[in-house]
């Protein structure tokens, strides 16, 4: 018989090199349904607990819980985003056909400032600063934006096998992480934490924060208030710098206008009570959930709206948590294997 051509050992790694390429080849192909697998980890593990309650204790068919729970997401989480989506596309078109109206708000700013703080152009510098910034950053979640019906379909389609299939999905995640048992868990259970403080958490955190600069808008009178706090409320994701990018503004707009004690009084409700429902909130959710530092999640943000669109206020602090556990279990999967090594030399 004649001798093979390669070791035993060199078949291994010719196998390896083989499944390396064609993994990287894969995931060029999908690298533009990056987010509807960010997405299927997240539902996932959102719904997780619920998909195992409707089985396991309600004795429900698995593809009838999943079924559920895909339909009660919809409304929960899908619908409440394409109503935001919608809304701002009509601000969008109604703002371009009527640009006298935004030219008047950025004279009388201007002039104000220039009375007030002796620079008349003030407003118009911060424009051109950062319009360059701005334009790329439309541009990147306007494309988000027409890619998300297919990321969503892939989304649910993965996420319903995952929910059928729960136990063996686990199990086969459980089997090729590279973790021992112990530092799965903690894993699984810091991923759960993070998932939670980062979309339920920081929901709750929106919608008040939202909800109370609505308020504060109408009290001062300022128009479209609840349309400015849903915007609040998608800026809130953006810890203590998103609500100022709407109420400052504002405040500059009633000075301009003569509405002094207006002004100075939404100013107040600003500082005084939006920004500290954040911390106030934050300190909660941190205790009761997970925590998230707002470093990270400001990072977060920066890099994931221009990767995901709208949704990376969300992706993008959650990408950078899980790749800071997963250095963490990296770190404490090093020390154990340090630990072991030690005691074997001993034993020798």
């Amino acid at each position: 018989m004649n001798n093979p051509v390669f070791s035993q050992k060199e078949r291994n790694i010719i196998i390896l090199l083989i499944v390396l390429t064609l993994g990287g080849i894969l995931l060029y192909a999908t690298r533009g349904i990056f987010g509807a697998f960010l997405g299927t980890l997240v539902m996932y593990t959102l719904f997780r607990t619920l998909n195992i309650f409707f089985i396991e204790k309600w004795r429900w068919p698995k593809p009838l819980s999943a079924v559920v729970i895909i339909i009660l997401s919809i409304f929960i989480i899908v619908l409440p985003f394409v109503g935001i989506g919608s809304m701002l596309v009509r601000k969008a078109i109604e703002l371009q056909e009527n640009p006298v109206w935004i030219k008047q708000i950025i004279d009388a700013i201007n002039k104000f400032a220039g009375d007030t703080l002796g620079k008349p152009d003030l407003l118009k510098e911060q424009l051109q600063s950062s319009a360059a910034y701005f334009g790329t950053l439309l541009t990147a979640v306007l494309g988000g934006a027409a890619n998300v019906f297919i990321e969503v379909t892939v989304m649910y389609f993965i996420l319903y096998f995952l929910f059928i299939n729960y136990q063996g999905f686990e199990s086969g995640i459980l089997y090729y992480l590279p973790f021992d048992e112990e530092q799965a868990v903690v894993f699984g259970s810091e991923l759960k934490n993070i998932t939670y403080s980062n979309i339920v958490g920081q929901t709750i955190i929106a919608i008040v924060q939202g909800g109370c600069l609505a308020i504060g808008f109408w009290i001062f009178g300022v128009n479209d208030a609840l349309f400015w706090g849903v915007i609040c409320a998608i800026l809130s994701f953006i810890p203590l710098l998103g609500p100022p990018l709407i109420f400052v503004p504002a405040t500059l707009i009633l000075l301009s206008q003569g509405q002094t004690w207006q002004g100075i009084g939404l100013l107040i409700w600003g500082f005084g009570l939006v920004i500290n429902i954040d911390n106030v909130l934050r300190f909660i959710i941190n205790k009761k959930i997970g925590n998230i530092h707002p470093l990270i999640t400001v990072i977060g943000v920066i890099i994931g709206l221009p990767l995901f669109g709208l949704i990376g206020l969300v992706y993008g602090p959650l990408l950078l948590a899980y790749f800071l556990i997963a250095v963490k279990i990296y770190k404490a999967n090093k020390r154990l294997s340090l630990k072991r090594e030690q005691l074997e030399k001993r034993k020798e």
